[in-house]
């Protein structure tokens, strides 16, 4: 592998002068490239006589365009038989943000710098910082696909974010991200208001939600023959996307069992007997259909029922009895406030069944640990649980430990 310096004269009589990197790739063949400064080329041929070396070089020429492998990475997407929720997401954003912006552009010319100047675009183009981050983590998945197919050598995104984890940064994401009780998570009060007013169809539902902290698709998914009765276990092996495609969790952690107490086993038991069947495909003796129990939260027909419908018609309505509402900015035809929702989605039931399991000992219970807690709530990681409710935990106090630490010294 060898830099030399190239001059030549253009037809109009102007010399120039461009430094070229020669070298041999993985299979003997001869490569060129051009650089206009001498410290480029330079440390293109380091990197690339180690990336020959170990075998994962890929010359420019004979790499693909990130719009090119965007097409692979989809094909694999669909053979991998993932979710079609997921695979719409990665078309949009490939369709949307990155083919416009950067599809031209040669997997191997891709750098931290190039990814910093994308996401600078991306910004100036409008698109919100959460939408940024979705397209950045497609564009690391794309990457990882060219990465297994031979066609790049390096994941420029996963690099970068292992520059960006440092740990003071990390730290100040955790405390700006801490969800408080009475914002993000309903106060005790809210739920006992919540569930006094609770009836009907909805009852069930909710209740499981809130003290069971099934996340939403998985309580539209959930089976009966996943709850056991007498056992009191709800056991979570399968979700509905918002396709109402039934699936597998949203990973290995999300298959888990999770105690149910007594007012949502009374509850279910109650539900089961009016709960909506659904037509099993065959007929008796008299031709009649066979209609079988399947879901335990259907919609009127036993199907999988529609998230907005859970909230239109049941999470909210039920939040504006118990009072748990603020003004909505709108009045009606008598010229009366009309009340909306503090919480409006399902997970913030889920963030109190969080704080519930965290703070059990303020209801007389055993304090469950921080790895149980992972366990029922179905998080991939502990670390995950600790970034989002570490600061709910009980924490003794530091001057009676301090006070302790100082007696064992001096004795």
């Amino acid at each position: 592998m060898s830099v030399r310096k190239r001059t030549w004269t253009t037809p109009k009589g102007v010399e120039k002068s461009a430094w070229v990197v020669d070298y041999f790739d993985m299979a003997g063949k001869r490569r060129l490239k051009t650089f206009t400064k001498k410290k480029d080329a330079d440390a293109f041929a380091a990197t690339a006589k180690v990336e020959v070396r170990e075998g994962v070089h890929v010359a420019d020429s004979a790499s693909a365009t990130i719009e090119e492998a965007g097409k692979l990475w989809i094909a694999s997407a669909r053979a991998a038989v993932l979710e079609r929720a997921t695979i719409e997401d990665y078309e949009r954003h490939l369709r949307m943000h990155i083919i416009p912006f950067i599809g031209p552009s040669r997997l191997p010319s891709l750098s931290i710098a190039k990814i910093r100047a994308f996401e600078d675009q991306l910004r100036e183009a409008g698109r919100s910082a959460a939408m940024i981050k979705k397209v950045l983590v497609s564009l690391g998945s794309l990457l990882a696909d060219a990465q297994e197919r031979g066609l790049v050598a390096r994941n420029v995104v996963r690099d970068m974010k292992g520059r960006r984890g440092s740990g003071e940064k990390r730290q100040e994401k955790r405390q700006k991200g801490r969800l408080k009780v009475g914002v993000d998570i309903p106060t005790r009060e809210e739920v006992k208001a919540l569930v006094g007013i609770l009836t009907g169809r909805w009852r069930p539902l909710i209740l499981t939600a809130t003290f069971c902290g099934l996340r939403a698709s998985e309580l539209r998914g959930l089976r009966w023959q996943d709850v056991d009765l007498e056992k009191r276990e709800v056991r979570v092996h399968q979700r509905a996307d918002r396709f109402n495609d039934i699936g597998r969790p949203k990973s290995i952690s999300g298959e888990r069992t999770v105690p149910a107490p007594p007012m949502v086993i009374n509850a279910l038991r109650e539900w089961k007997l009016s709960c909506p069947k659904k037509d099993s495909g065959k007929t008796d003796a008299a031709g009649e259909k066979i209609m079988v129990l399947d879901l335990v939260f259907p919609n009127g027909t036993g199907k999988v029922e529609q998230l907005n419908n859970i909230l239109r018609r049941g999470l909210h309505p039920a939040w504006i009895a118990a009072g748990v509402a603020v003004d909505s900015g709108e009045v009606d035809e008598d010229g009366k406030p009309v009340p909306t929702p503090k919480y409006t989605g399902m997970h913030a039931l889920r963030h109190f069944y969080a704080s519930w399991c965290i703070n059990r000992r303020k209801d007389g219970g055993l304090e469950l640990p921080p790895k149980v807690v992972q366990e029922r709530l179905g998080h991939s990681s502990i670390m995950m649980t600790m970034d989002v409710y570490g600061h709910l935990f009980p924490r003794s106090d530091d001057g009676d430990e301090m006070a302790e630490a100082e007696r064992a010294f001096l004795a």
